[in-house]
């Protein structure tokens, strides 16, 4: 298996590579600090190959240095998100607790189109690769310093850690996004890049009013989710220089990605697909991708990741132009981008319909200026009147702030289609029609 922090610490060991609240680590010194915490893992005896390590890891040092230990002492590790909840994370090491890939070199969970949580398998190879590719169309190398503001758990946070090992740069890793103090970072010079999502791009403009971050600050990757053309015109209005990419978890983070420059002059697209990495757009409007970043699968087998091409099928609709970039012009599949978190509506319904007030839901995306989309659920109550702030209250002892409905429209009935399935656009047309449907209960 390969270690991609004892290959930087032996190019590079005196050179910064971690910097928390209170101390820097060099790449030698990062790398023994692992190294002992890698034995401790060894005290039952050999690791067998394959064997998966859940663990939920935030974005500081001790969170990113657990992570590494977990692969140094040979476990395939399956990092999860500090912010599930109970119910969720006993559902995310259910779906882990069982056989292995002994080629895999993390497992990142995600749920699919059924809201069935599922693992998927990324290896060294697809890592090294998309650090590569990365590297190339954004001209990064040994000399930057990137804030660690996402969750290692999400494949954009896990990719950012080993590009940053591969490229000999320094991680800053404060834990807990905060745009007040992403905004001084960058004011005092101490970070060269971030890579944000939508959500955390607006609190950093909305904080900073306007001021335009110094030359010492080269790019802000944003991704994750959809990016609002409204924000990327203020980011760059405001002096910001915005890279934009489209990416996905299956495909190991970027797919395609515009440089700032590209951005600048045509704001609307994700740019060219990555060197080795090839994107199409089917007949129906599909994206399909396909290349060396390429996940090996789904952990414990289930449905082909891959057609018999290998293309993967992305569920996003899109086009490309005249100069090769590509356009993301929306999803098939009735998956919700909320803050940077891919939410399942299915997953949301199942928790939902466990309440005994409701009868039945439909839980739907709307565009929103800060979050991207937000979930908005119709509801059909049991009898008598619909009781929100109960329900609510509900949901949030079950369910992660991304997944939960920011709000609620009472039917008699969900609308259904010919088929006798309930029909989405409709339901969503429902919301569209509600007085005052822009409301709801703050996302934390």
């Amino acid at each position: 298996m390969s270690d991609f922090l004892a290959e930087a610490a032996r190019r590079w060991p005196g050179r910064a590579a971690l910097s928390g609240r209170t101390r820097r680590w060099s790449f030698a010194e990062f790398d023994t600090w692992v190294s002992e915490l890698a034995e401790r893992h060894h005290g039952s005896g050999p690791v067998p190959r394959g064997r998966i390590l859940p663990l939920v890891a935030e974005a500081t040092p001790e969170g990113i240095a657990a992570l590494l230990a977990g692969m140094r002492a040979g476990y395939t590790v399956a990092p999860l998100n500090p912010r599930l909840t109970e119910t969720e994370s006993r559902r995310a090491r259910q779906a882990l607790d069982g056989p292995g890939d002994p080629e895999g070199m993390a497992v990142l969970w995600t749920s699919g189109t059924s809201g069935v949580p599922r693992g998927v398998v990324l290896t060294p190879d697809n890592l090294r690769a998309s650090a590569g590719a990365a590297a190339e169309r954004l001209a990064l190398g040994p000399d930057d310093r990137w804030l660690a503001s996402l969750s290692v758990a999400h494949v954009g946070g896990l990719a950012l850690v080993t590009r940053a090992l591969l490229l000999g740069s320094e991680l800053v890793a404060y834990g807990s996004f905060d745009p007040g103090e992403a905004s001084l970072l960058v004011d005092e010079g101490w970070i060269t890049h971030a890579s944000l999502v939508p959500t955390q791009l607006l609190r950093v403009l909305d904080h900073r009013d306007g001021t335009p971050p110094p030359p010492s600050f080269r790019c802000v990757l944003v991704g994750g989710a959809h990016a609002p053309a409204a924000l990327v015109a203020r980011a760059l209005d405001s002096g910001w220089p915005v890279a934009l990419t489209y990416g996905m978890t299956e495909m190991s983070s970027q797919v395609a990605t515009a440089p700032p420059d590209l951005v600048a002059r045509k704001p609307g697209s994700v740019g060219a697909p990555l060197d080795g990495t090839e994107v199409r757009v089917d007949a129906q409007g599909e994206i399909l991708a396909r290349g060396p970043t390429q996940a090996r699968g789904f952990l414990g087998g289930g449905p082909p990741l891959a057609d018999g091409e290998g293309w993967y099928h992305t569920g996003d609709l899109g086009a490309m132009d005249a100069e090769g970039h590509l356009h993301v012009t929306g999803r098939r599949s009735i998956r919700v981008v909320s803050g940077g978190v891919t939410v399942d509506p299915a997953e949301v319904e199942e928790v939902i319909r466990s309440h005994p007030a409701v009868r039945d839901v439909c839980v739907v995306g709307l565009p929103d200026p800060e979050w991207g989309e937000r979930l908005v659920a119709v509801v059909v109550p049991v009898e008598g009147e619909f009781d929100e702030v109960e329900v609510d209250a509900f949901v949030r002892e079950r369910l992660s702030p991304p997944k939960r409905p920011r709000s609620w429209r009472p039917v008699d009935d969900l609308p259904l289609n010919a088929n006798g399935k309930v029909d989405r656009d409709r339901a969503r047309s429902l919301v569209l029609e509600q007085p005052g449907h822009s409301g709801g209960p703050p996302m934390e």
